[in-house]
């Protein structure tokens, strides 16, 4: 799967700064929104808390995929952000989280879904990738790496 034609710049957002769960759902949702404006802010956030009651997405070492299936999408919509600080995120390895992956996914593409999360979780075990999105000043620097 290539990944390039997933990401796209408005919806790369380097080094901003919240302190919460909550609150980095909600960032995420109106990134959404501003991307697809046709996205309620409410219906992505729902779409992502509902995910997270099912258990959290962060996968470790500072990552977190949060991820939810929506109507009235027909492509994938992948949201990459860093926060300055690491912030609890109840990952799976109780480390908090500075690196989150988004991905709005239409609601009939189960497999394809599958495919992605697998796709992004496998690139984010590099450490030095990971070590290159954190040092990101850029929303620019941010898409390029993560597009690459």
């Amino acid at each position: 799967m290539n990944l390039d034609s997933l990401f796209t710049k408005d919806c790369s957002k380097a080094a901003v700064l919240f302190n919460s769960k909550k609150r980095m759902l909600e960032y995420l949702s109106q990134v959404a929104h501003q991307h697809s404006p046709h996205l309620s802010e409410q219906s992505v956030l729902d779409a992502l808390l509902t995910r997270e009651k099912l258990g959290s997405t962060g996968i470790g070492k500072g990552v977190a995929i949060p991820h939810g299936r929506l109507d009235g999408i027909d492509s994938t919509i992948a949201i990459v952000v860093t926060n300055r600080e690491a912030i609890n995120f109840d990952a799976i390895d109780n480390r908090p989280v500075d690196i989150f992956v988004a991905l709005l996914v239409p609601a009939n593409e189960t497999e394809q879904h599958l495919k992605t999360l697998a796709t992004i979780a496998d690139k984010l075990k590099d450490k030095q990738l990971c070590k290159q999105l954190r040092s990101a000043s850029s929303d620019q620097e941010l898409y390029q790496l993560i597009a690459d």
